[in-house]
């Protein structure tokens, strides 16, 4: 399988490749554009990978007037999906028809007034077929992209590129943040820019530096299958040889992508050292897959343009004595790639000079809700112990006073606290409701006082709401802690990094507003979780389940509303360990203090 030919270099992968059934019907259909008249094209792509990766080629900067887009194998994010097109400018006609059953060819029809971007057309189509959500931010720079089309470009929201000098406006600063072709000049108007920056087919490059880019949207581990963590599963290896071929910033290709999801360990035994933008590329989409990457030699030339966390990482030697050692390293990997590289986290902190406000990540809100007091210290704990830099917690004591010492204690957690009281004769859910209204955050989490959660999970949410673009995403409950044996147990709880039903209620997060439009919390006694799950159903909205790694689901002998029987959680249990499993993902048992 060879992938993307930068200039000097190219690269492929050797081995076992394995090949799903849908995969081999995309891969049969490949993508296809079509001129069927003046202005009007056909589309055609054999999944909405591929689709998505069409978005990315040069050739899609041409305008079009009318455009039907054709997806051969199209599966439903979930049962009902009624997708609805992006938005468009003076958008004529449109129709979606999507197949019975939920799978087979969806076809979208937009008709224009007024010549528009392909790629725009098609990002437009992508929202009626797939989950496409950006991430909440109060506020963001304007990007203009000259004569290139970087392959690191985000298809929502959509930048704008254009061949020449960019249009102004009259009243405000036309463009706060151009890119450009490397070697080219100082703009014609500097004063329509806030910054300028040199797009190269791989990242950026600004102030000396390159900062190394790659649309987590459409490279990602969504799909990735539970096979690829046993320790039998297919190894592959990444070779790279000399090419005279011409730059190609688009990166791994959705055949590639599909494989990387199914295979277990990557090994990279020689990195060419003539193009080595390129080769950090390659690897930091490898290990935004999933897949095990390994490079035992790493040159500084390639080395230090990757993440410090993701390079150490990498050329660690692979653990593969048990499943869990391949998952712990892959979701590692991933997590360090997309915030040391995706373009939604990467690009805001490498033009931080011209805009040292927006550098830093969406902020989250991490919502608490007790009645018991006991719980509190080692709960805060928890959540202060989260890497995730814009948090803040806010604890809402329900039905209880707060005691002096633990009011005077807030301070020493080293976040910022906000503490709401709740009368007892207040349900459950409308003391969410209050909490959530106190929160400042783009992004609201509900944390549980009992269950042990690791210091990587916000993250691990954030990076999961950006990539899936589902509205409401979480953790399935699948380290399940039995008080009575004191012991963990891994429990089937249905596909990670998918499209589920139901999530843990402890690991729900959801941006603000959006969880306000759907109506908020529903003022109930319990089952609140289920009852903002089915919120979120009925108004279209999808839920995604990531990887279970970094929240075990706490279960005590007594005291829960839903009660299935002991005997229940020791179903379907594919491994166990005394107190935790052995790794720092899974953070710190939580006990009363």
């Amino acid at each position: 399988m060879t992938g993307a030919r930068p200039a000097g270099i190219t690269w492929r992968l050797t081995g076992a490749l394995p090949v799903s059934r849908s995969e081999r019907i995309s891969r049969a259909v490949g993508t296809r554009v079509v001129r069927t008249g003046i202005g009007s094209v056909a589309v055609l792509a054999g999944s909405v990978d591929r689709l998505r990766h069409l978005v990315t080629d040069p050739s899609t900067l041409r305008t079009v007037t009318s455009a039907v887009v054709t997806v051969a194998w199209w599966r439903s994010p979930r049962q009902g999906w009624s997708g609805r097109i992006g938005w468009l400018d003076d958008v004529r006609d449109q129709r979606v028809a999507l197949p019975r059953g939920g799978r087979g060819p969806a076809v979208v029809r937009v008709t224009l007034g007024a010549p528009t971007q392909l790629r725009l057309v098609v990002g437009a189509a992508l929202e009626a077929l797939s989950p496409t959500r950006p991430l909440p931010r109060p506020a963001g720079a304007r990007l203009t992209v000259r004569d290139t089309l970087p392959g690191f470009l985000p298809i929502r929201p959509p930048a704008t590129v254009v061949a020449g000098d960019p249009p102004g406006l009259d009243d405000v600063r036309a463009h706060d943040l151009l890119l450009c072709p490397p070697g080219w000049g100082a703009p014609e108007q500097p004063e329509r820019y806030a910054a300028t920056a040199g797009a190269t087919p791989f990242g950026l490059s600004t102030a000396g530096r390159t900062t190394v880019l790659v649309d987590a949207q459409r490279v990602n581990p969504r799909g990735r299958k539970a096979g690829a963590y046993a320790l039998d599963a297919p190894r592959v290896r990444l070779e790279f040889r000399p090419s005279g071929a011409a730059v190609d910033g688009r990166g791994l290709d959705p055949a590639t992508i599909a494989t990387l999801r199914e295979v277990g360990v990557v090994e990279c035994p020689r990195v060419p050292v003539n193009d080595p933008v390129a080769v950090a590329g390659a690897f930091v989409q490898v290990a935004m897959t999933g897949a095990v990457l390994h490079v035992p030699h790493l040159p500084p030339t390639v080395g230090d343009l990757l993440d410090a966390e993701l390079r150490g990482l990498v050329t660690a030697a692979v653990d593969a004595t048990e499943p869990l050692a391949l998952e712990v390293r892959s979701v590692a990997q991933r997590r360090a790639a997309m915030r040391g590289h995706g373009t939604a986290f990467a690009l805001p902190a490498a033009t931080g000079a011209a805009f040292p406000g927006l550098r830093r990540p969406p902020s989250v809100s991490a919502i608490l809700v007790t009645r018991r007091l006991e719980m509190v210290p080692a709960a805060l704990r928890a959540i202060a112990a989260q890497t995730y830099p814009e948090l803040e917690i806010v604890l809402c004591l329900h039905g209880v006073e707060v005691p002096a010492p633990l009011r005077a204690a807030l301070s020493g957690y080293g976040r910022p606290i906000e503490l709401v009281e709740i009368p007892g004769t207040v349900s459950f859910g409308e003391a969410l409701g209050v909490a959530t209204a106190r929160a400042r955050g783009s992004l609201v989490t509900k944390f549980d006082d009992d269950d042990t959660y690791g210091a990587e999970h916000v993250w691990d949410l954030v990076l999961a709401r950006h990539y899936s673009g589902a509205a409401l995403v979480g953790k399935g409950a699948e380290f399940v802690y039995l008080e009575a044996e004191g012991t963990t147990v891994r429990r089937s709880a249905g596909a990670a990094e998918s499209d589920a039903q139901v999530i843990a209620g402890g690991t729900m997060l959801m941006g603000r507003g959006e969880l306000e439009e759907v109506g908020g919390w529903r003022p109930v006694p319990r089952s609140v979780d289920r009852g903002l799950i089915d919120r979120v159903k009925r108004t279209g909205g999808l839920i995604f389940r990531t990887h279970p790694l970094g929240y075990t689901y706490h279960r005590r002998a007594t005291g829960h509303t839903w009660d299935p029987g002991a005997a229940y959680f020791q179903e379907n249990v594919s491994g166990r360990w005394p107190s935790l499993p052995p790794y720092e993902e899974f953070g710190t048992l939580i006990t009363p203090t």
